[in-house]
């Protein structure tokens, strides 16, 4: 009799056993069913979402180009140019739509941006004509500047480029060069980062009125504040990048016994050069703030020198084209760095 009830006992304990695997394997199976739902329907939302904002984007790009095509109060020279911008941003917008890019959604926000700002632009300034005609000229007559200003334009953008040629790029190669030299050394170090500290977070700008009268014209100092500008702040953050190296890497370049010569081009450079390359935008972002202001200063070309310019004769028309060059050099650059990046850096 006790044989038989622990033979009972051990099969209800197997049951139990049993069925708690059944119970536990069943509400695994329901947590990654109710997961694998969850993640369907927010795969589906955002599917929704995309379709919603790219049908967005051309509903506003179809409104923009009937709202341009209806006459309006005010009297434009042509209206051509405002659409030929508008078809070429809509066809960039579909080659990229076309890539099957990772970043379509932040492609139609921006374009959705772009088609409400010159909607609210035409409308209250060519249709209805209630915005002031000199602060805020028509669309149209913006972009009526260049076909017909497109040698001047061209002539003061490559004035643009040269000059953060010589400011920016100088200054950039110098400052990881020389700051990678003095954060291998300790004895340089000691010396140059003190003053790099001190001077690095000073605007060059401040000091315009003295290169102006210490440089032989208005390029020279315009090129000395841009370079001044970027490289202090590069030449210290190249400092102190060198000094938090991984340890591991400065002793296996000591165990190969290479010269300070060999370290700072074969070792500490390779390694900066992901962190260079990664913040070459910002770099790029203080290069043509400091462009444009040191171009006002009293440059004879540039795009800061067109705007400038035109500002002192109130033709507000010429200065919004000159800002809308300098957005558009800007986008290229941006994008020129980043397929560099991704060039350069490629086993990142």
């Amino acid at each position: 009799m006790m044989a038989h009830g622990e033979s009972v006992l051990e099969e209800l304990e197997g049951d139990a056993v049993t069925t708690a695997k059944a119970e536990s394997s069943t509400a695994a199976r329901r947590a990654l069913s109710e997961a694998a739902q969850a993640e369907a329907r927010y795969a589906h939302r955002k599917k929704a979402m995309r379709v919603t904002m790219v049908a967005l984007a051309h509903v506003l790009f179809a409104a923009l180009v009937i709202l341009v095509l209806v006459p309006g109060k005010r009297t434009v020279p042509t209206n051509v140019p405002f659409l030929v911008a508008i078809l070429l941003t809509e066809a960039l917008y579909l080659w990229a739509l076309a890539r099957k890019d990772a970043n379509r959604a932040a492609y139609s926000w921006v374009v959705i941006i772009v088609w409400a700002f010159f909607f609210i632009w035409e409308l209250f300034s060519t249709q209805l004509g209630t915005a002031n005609p000199v602060l805020f000229p028509a669309p149209e007559a913006v972009f009526n500047v260049f076909p017909t200003q497109w040698p001047t334009l061209l002539d003061n953008l490559v004035a643009s480029l040269q000059l953060l040629a010589m400011g920016a790029l100088t200054a950039i190669v110098a400052g990881l060069v020389l700051g990678a030299i003095c954060g291998w050394l300790p004895g340089l170090r000691s010396v140059f980062a003190p003053i790099a500290r001190v001077l690095a977070p000073i605007p060059s700008v401040v000091f315009a009125p003295y290169i102006i009268l210490l440089m032989p014209t208005f390029r020279v100092a315009s090129a000395t504040i841009i370079f001044l500008g970027i490289f202090w702040p590069m030449f210290l953050n190249t400092i102190i990048r060198v000094t938090s190296m991984d340890k591991r890497i400065v002793e296996g370049a000591r165990m190969l016994e290479l010269s300070s010569f060999e370290m700072v081009k074969d070792v500490i450079l390779l390694y900066l050069l992901p962190g260079v390359m990664n913040g070459l935008n910002g770099q790029l972002t203080a290069a043509i703030t400091m462009l444009t202001f040191a171009e006002m200063l009293g440059a004879s070309s540039g795009l800061g020198y067109y705007i400038i310019n035109y500002t002192n004769f109130a033709n507000y028309v010429n200065v919004i084209a000159g800002i809308i060059m300098v957005a558009l050099m800007v986008t290229v650059l941006n994008m020129l760095i980043n397929k560099l990046r991704r060039y350069a850096v490629r086993w990142r």
